[in-house]
């Protein structure tokens, strides 16, 4: 995080160095006090009172305008640096494979994006305001204590060590608590983030007494955990009040005899008294700054471990891009997550060939979105390579290689925004006349033209609001508005009828005439007019062929078929 300071150097030392002319100017007002009572009033002198009271009234509007001045520029660097984490984190994201999300968890990287980076802002804005200036006012108002009186300074040799080691007792307490809470910021996120993205099924198998208890517990200990560090600080208070109730009564009683007996005026005790409240000042300061670093040091900590990750997808360093056309091979293919018993994907061999459809079929977790989620490189093989145009994916820029995909993912997700922002994510740049085509490919121009606004109308995020068939459709057409070498279909016809799906099939078929489609699909009906089918079993290919040929020679495929009841269609 030094680095990000670094970067507002200038600003940083004129805010140290406001902030040492505001403590300079509130150390010389008890000195001036001093002068103004044992020369001016008990002295009987007027104009010594009013000389003194000008330089007063001068160091306060100076105390005054440095003070402003320190905390605009200490609050402006602070949102600076949150701005600069936030972006950052935000592009480390971008960056980072699903599998290094998936370290992390959605929950905690939303909680260090957000929360975690405000804590930090509000640690910055105290170490500006009030940090800087302890030291300064702690150390001159010993020294100018001394000044007043070093017989009295032993009330100070003793309540500085004492007030140091309640604010290391205190601190030492606050740390891992603070680390903890941060890890039940992240439980209580996940459990809010899946409960309401899952709220329907909670609802359709009557969970809600369980959800609410499961988030009634995780609210518990995140409860318990911040009155445990809430009353750490607070109790900071009383304890510091204590000491300075004590050292300004043994002040006032040892300065009342040294008064009597002649060694010290009046005013040099109300200075003493001042400046001893101003030590404890600085001390009080440092400690409540302080009190508060454990938590930012948590924070910084949990931030730097997203910022320190080399995302995979940057190795190794892009050899400079070649058009090479949208044939697709995978040679040796292996995929395994780490720590991972067995393998997700096993000795994968296959080619695609631009103007050809790939279809690929297996049972729940045999591994056919992998196998797609290599191609763009969400995730990247673990052994074997694949190829686009003829070079290994990994050897070229992400951007690039993504601009030469178009893809439809499994999950029908729509951004908040309206129908034509969404689409525009392929094609940023697409008329209204192209976006029109690409509803009409997706046989979802019907339904966008009933919508209120058109084109225009709102859409709510993850496309709340839709039923999924309009969701699906419009991702398709979303996919279709650019012109790519390789079209990736991940059971993109699910939520579709059997009459919709044949429909899009038919209207597609023009423009993706010259692409490569590689295509998942668990429906036999969806995947019979393919060039070649690819049969995976447990994360093997066992089979390829066109849909004749695996019915003949393949018992996984004809197994699924049957199933299908689609044997009954053939003639």
């Amino acid at each position: 995080m030094l680095r990000l300071l670094g970067e507002h150097r200038t600003a940083v030392w004129a805010i140290v160095a406001l902030q040492v002319v505001q403590t300079a100017g509130n150390l010389l007002l008890p000195t001036l006090n001093a002068s103004i009572i044992d020369d001016g009033i008990l002295a009987n002198r007027p104009g010594v009172i009013l000389g003194l009271g000008g330089w007063m009234m001068v160091l306060t509007a100076l105390q005054a305008a440095a003070a402003l001045g320190a905390g605009y520029l200490g609050a402006d660097v602070a949102m600076k640096i949150g701005h600069r984490l936030r972006r950052e984190l935000f592009s480390q994201v971008q960056a980072m494979s699903s599998q290094e999300i998936g370290t992390f968890g959605t929950a905690s990287l939303v909680t260090r994006s957000t929360n975690d980076v405000q804590q930090i802002q509000t640690f910055a804005v105290l170490v500006f305001t009030m940090l800087a200036a302890a030291p300064v006012m702690g150390i001159g108002g010993i020294i100018l204590a001394v000044q007043q009186n070093a017989a009295l300074s032993a009330v100070v040799i003793v309540i500085v060590p004492l007030l140091v080691l309640i604010m290391y007792l205190i601190v030492r307490r606050l740390i891992p608590l603070y680390r903890s809470g941060q890890a039940l910021i992240d439980g209580i996120t996940r459990i809010l983030r899946e409960q309401i993205i899952g709220v329907n099924v909670i609802r359709g198998f009557v969970r809600q007494k369980h959800e609410a208890a499961r988030f009634a517990e995780a609210n518990r200990r995140l409860t318990r955990n911040n009155l445990q560090s809430a009353l750490l600080v607070a109790g900071m208070l009383p304890m510091i009040m204590i000491v300075v109730n004590l050292s300004s009564v043994a002040v006032v009683w040892f300065g009342g005899h040294l008064i009597t007996s002649g060694s010290m005026e009046v005013g040099a005790l109300t200075a003493f008294i001042a400046y001893i409240l101003q030590i404890l000042l600085a001390i009080m300061m440092a400690m409540y700054v302080l009190s508060t670093a454990p938590r930012a040091a948590v924070c910084a900590e949990r931030i730097q471990d997203v910022l320190d990750v080399t995302p995979a997808l940057g190795l190794p360093a892009p050899k400079p891009a070649a058009p090479g056309g949208g044939g697709v091979e995978f040679s040796h293919v292996w995929f395994a997550y780490p720590g991972a018993e067995s393998p997700v994907l096993a000795d994968i061999s296959f080619t695609a060939v631009p103007g050809t459809t790939t279809a690929i079929i297996g049972a729940t977790g045999s591994g056919k979105t992998t196998l797609l989620n290599l191609l763009p490189r969400f995730l990247n093989a673990t052994s074997g390579e694949v190829r686009l145009g003829g070079a290994d994916v990994r050897t070229r820029p992400v951007g690039w290689l993504r601009e030469r995909i178009s893809v439809v993912p499994q999950q029908s997700y729509l951004f908040s925004g309206t129908v034509a922002s969404n689409l525009r994510m392929a094609a940023p740049e697409a008329t209204e006349d192209e976006l029109w085509q690409a509803l009409q490919l997706a046989q979802a121009e019907g339904f966008v033209r009933r919508l209120p606004d058109g084109l225009h109308a709102a859409v709510a995020q993850g496309g709340a609001g839709l039923s999924g068939g309009q969701r699906q459709r419009l991702c398709i057409a979303r996919a279709m508005l650019r012109a790519a070498d390789l079209y990736l279909f991940d059971d993109s016809f699910s939520a579709l009828d059997y009459a919709t799906e044949a429909a899009v099939r038919e209207a597609m078929a023009p423009a993706l005439e010259a692409a490569t489609v590689l295509m998942v699909a668990e429906r036999i009906p969806t995947i019979m007019g393919a060039d070649r089918i690819l049969v995976l079993e447990e994360g093997r290919l066992v089979a390829q062929g066109t849909h004749a040929e695996l019915l003949r020679s393949s018992p996984t495929y004809r197994e699924i078929a049957e199933s299908q009841l689609a044997l009954d269609e053939q003639p």
